[in-house]
């Protein structure tokens, strides 16, 4: 058997490594007959050392059998410049399985391509919804879902996603939570590494750290990056008054600062004023390793990042997701998770900032979240028998 994994942006390098992994570990023991000849095929959307390199080198992630090198562009300009490449490796190199994982837009645009070419697709963290069209990531989950023969899902609710929306229950199999294998398999790593360490070596360029560095529990963690909390003055300078005038007084806030948030803090006239403030410690987009071990040291969370929701809720982070939505509900207090949906309306990040301060840490491990996923794909694809 012959699979293609794609991967595309960062949320994918941490599902695909222990994906790669189980199929290592299968070739030892395989039959013939179930032996998998794998290549790993990286579309290029996030190109740089800081968003590519850094994280396939610390998860052990093999280099990339073939790189499309699509790099930066809009929506429409990735989707299609990823599918006239990837077709290309389809014709030549002809898998009988193409293997997305997560929402990027190389998880559509490979999906699509492969279903064109009458190869099977499996989708790895199927049936994610947050409801909200707007987002691109949702369109890309939807047509994903509907194109692939084979759906594995990290969590009850996804599976009842799919099964809602007319899906096949034969072509869906619950496996648990692939992000989950990747921070098991870097727990005690992580841990072997001082926060102290991870912000000297990691300080935003043109930052000078002046402050002391906090110990564990005496600092918040933030990442912002959505367009919707970072593109305009009128929600992104609220949030920054808030950090500034009340957070500050309670914690030391450690933020790894997107390019995308950098700019707009600049546009917005808002930089210096955070860059001086001696209770804000601002970083460079942070590798898998260091960010795990800073979450694993948080008083509270507070991101508009997906995968961090369900990473606050195996460590039992406080989490505050300055979202309206989530696709991972699974992590929301009301099913038992860390995280709590604060949007950007400023009494509402309060009022749950105040609750969350107090709080401590309570760790939840939702089923099949158990770090032994990838296993479980790999035996769904082999047991395919669609």
């Amino acid at each position: 058997m012959k699979i293609i994994s794609v991967v595309g942006a960062r949320p994918n390098f941490m599902k695909i490594a222990p994906f790669i992994r189980a199929i290592s570990d299968s070739t030892k023991t395989a039959s013939e007959f179930q032996r998998v000849e794998h290549l790993l095929v990286h579309t290029g959307q996030h190109y740089d050392d800081r968003m590519s390199k850094t994280f396939f080198e610390e998860l052990n992630i093999p280099d990339a059998d073939i790189n499309l090198g699509i790099g930066s562009g809009s929506h429409a300009e990735q989707v299609g410049h990823t599918m006239i490449a990837f077709e290309k490796v389809l014709k030549r190199e002809k898998p009988d399985w193409v293997v997305v994982v997560g929402d990027v837009n190389a998880t559509l645009a490979c999906s699509v391509t492969a279903k064109k070419e009458w190869v099977k697709v499996c989708h790895i963290e199927a049936g994610l919804r947050s409801g909200d069209i707007k987002m691109p990531e949702e369109v890309n989950r939807l047509v994903t879902d509907r194109l692939s023969d084979l759906l594995l899902t990290p969590d009850a609710l996804s599976s009842e996603n799919l099964i809602n929306e007319g899906t096949p229950e034969n072509r869906i199999v619950l496996v648990g939570n692939i992000m989950i294998d990747t921070l098991e398999a870097n727990r005690l790593r992580a841990q072997g590494i001082s926060v102290s360490d991870v912000i000297k070596t990691n300080l935003l360029n043109g930052f000078t750290l002046e402050s002391e560095i906090p110990a564990d529990d005496a600092y918040a963690l933030m990442t912002l990056h959505r367009p919707s909390n970072v593109d305009t003055s009128d929600v992104l300078t609220p949030i920054i008054r808030f950090i500034l005038d009340e957070v500050t007084r309670d914690l030391t806030l450690v933020w790894p600062v997107h390019p995308r948030t950098k700019k707009q803090l600049h546009a917005f006239g808002l930089y210096d004023e955070i860059a001086n403030h001696p209770k804000i410690i601002l970083l460079e987009p942070l590798g898998y390793i260091d960010m795990l071990r800073l979450n694993m040291g948080a008083n509270l969370m507070l991101t508009d990042s997906g995968g961090l929701q369900e990473e606050c809720t195996i460590l039992g982070t406080p989490c505050l997701t300055l979202r309206w939505n989530t696709e991972r509900p699974i992590t929301l207090k009301e099913f038992g998770g860390a995280s709590v949906l604060v949007g950007n309306n400023i009494n509402r990040i309060r009022e749950e900032y105040t609750i969350a301060l107090n709080k401590g840490r309570f760790p939840v491990r939702p089923p099949l979240w158990d770090g032994k996923t990838a296993k479980r794909c790999l035996e769904a694809i082999l047991k395919y028998q669609g």
